[in-house]
């Protein structure tokens, strides 16, 4: 089964990555933003017909203050890294937690006392160090999935979706506990 699994990590381009070469360094129209993210993570869809990014989408992070204030109708490029993050994030997280996680962020980008450069450099990199880590631990679940007592490959594949999404929950709530920590934290602030 570990080389079903290189093929499936081969097959998902869990190594792409919107890196800041890739973001133009001027305002970017809402619907070449979309642009950017549609050609950026085209093969990471799982159809066809998933949309990456949307107007609606952006309209609505935007409703919602999950990032700063757009200007003329503009996206510079902090918004697109910002946009970036919540693509990460909203697989995962709740837009109220996603809201919670970068509304000190959006705040410091406004008065300009953030550079969000590092910032989003710094997650690209241990983006490339998770994913050696996750395909590490794919394989060592692998080895212990065909390891074990079952001799059907269909039991073996449901016993590896059911250790994915374990260990997905597990980390889906530490983050969680990691959003509520920085609520108490910005409440403590007021």
């Amino acid at each position: 089964m570990v080389n079903n699994l290189d093929n499936l990590l081969e097959k998902l381009q869990l190594n792409t990555r919107l890196s800041s070469q890739d973001i133009p360094g001027l305002d970017l129209y809402m619907d070449q933003v979309i642009q950017l993210f549609e050609n950026k993570y085209e093969q990471t869809k799982r159809t066809t017909d998933e949309k990456i990014l949307t107007k609606t989408m952006i309209n609505n992070y935007s409703k919602g203050k999950l990032f700063f204030p757009i200007k003329n109708k503009k996206y510079s490029p902090e918004h697109v890294m910002l946009i970036d993050l919540i693509y990460e994030m909203k697989t995962i997280l709740a837009i109220r937690d996603i809201k919670t996680t970068l509304e000190s962020l959006n705040q410091q980008m406004m008065e300009e006392t953030l550079d969000l450069g590092p910032l989003y450099e710094s997650f690209i990199k241990l983006s490339g160090s998770n994913l050696e880590r996750f395909t590490e631990d794919s394989k060592k679940m692998v080895r212990e999935v065909d390891a074990g007592q079952l001799d059907d490959s269909y039991l073996n594949q449901v016993l590896l979706v059911l250790s994915f999404v374990n260990m997905s929950n597990y980390y889906r709530r530490a983050a969680e506990a990691l959003v509520d920590e920085i609520a108490d934290i910005e409440a403590k602030k007021d």
